[in-house]
């Protein structure tokens, strides 16, 4: 709607807090205005055309319209219940989406690991493009929660700072095989 009218967009304001605070959420499944009063709202054209449920509850006397009420404010409690359990499901299921693809790291105290060149992508004018992305290897003086890990250099020097477990990778050490006729490369 702003873009549509970027030099009215304060008299459209609150046609537009309207109709988000009065539009059903997908993560919910019901308005935030039924959330937070119990009830849905009664929007402007439905008093001037008369809507169905207008006309009951203006044929309510005030006795069974109190009655109506504390119903509705019974049910918004379960109502409440029911759209966090639709978040916490919505939730679940896109964090079973992420950590599908999150790859699980199994380095102990002893390992021996590659650390990335931090910052990530500085290059060292003397090598240019052809700078490495990875130093080391380093050892794992101590797992830390959270997956973070102290480093030792190989002569047991302590690395100052402790580093997250996103930044390393493990040490394969490359061996070269030399045959009769060609020289082949394991890992």
């Amino acid at each position: 709607m702003v873009d549509d009218n970027p030099r009215r967009w304060h008299e459209l304001l609150s046609d537009t807090l309207w109709a988000y605070r009065t539009s059903q959420r997908s993560s919910t499944k019901v308005t935030p205005f039924s959330l937070t009063y119990g009830h849905d709202v009664v929007l402007p054209m439905e008093l001037t055309a008369r809507s169905l449920w207008i006309a009951i509850q203006n044929g309510l006397n005030s006795g069974e319209y109190n009655e109506a009420m504390i119903m509705e404010l019974e049910d918004l409690e379960e109502a409440r219940m029911i759209a966090l359990d639709v978040m916490k499901a919505q939730k679940l299921k896109v964090a079973r989406a992420y950590n599908k693809r999150v790859k699980q790291k199994n380095l102990v105290e002893g390992s021996l690991v590659w650390k990335a060149m931090l910052p990530l992508g500085k290059k060292d004018p003397r090598y240019g493009k052809w700078s490495p992305n990875w130093e080391g290897p380093f050892q794992i003086h101590k797992v830390l929660k959270g997956g973070a890990y102290w480093l030792k250099s190989l002569n047991g020097q302590l690395h100052p700072h402790k580093i997250n477990g996103i930044y390393l990778k493990p040490y394969y050490p490359i061996v070269w095989e030399v045959g009769d006729s060609s020289a082949s490369m394991s890992a």
